[in-house]
């Protein structure tokens, strides 16, 4: 678990970043799509 974190540490920032963002200004389909395709590729 530790190993996967460290390996995959921006990642998981980034992902709480969006989660984060969501909350704060109601949830937009289009910029989580647009996030989550962009951490992926």
């Amino acid at each position: 678990m530790k190993l996967f974190i460290q390996k995959n540490k921006k990642r998981i920032v980034i992902t709480l970043g969006i989660i984060a963002l969501n909350i704060a200004y109601g949830f937009d389909a289009r910029f989580t799509i647009i996030n989550l395709l962009w951490l992926l590729f």
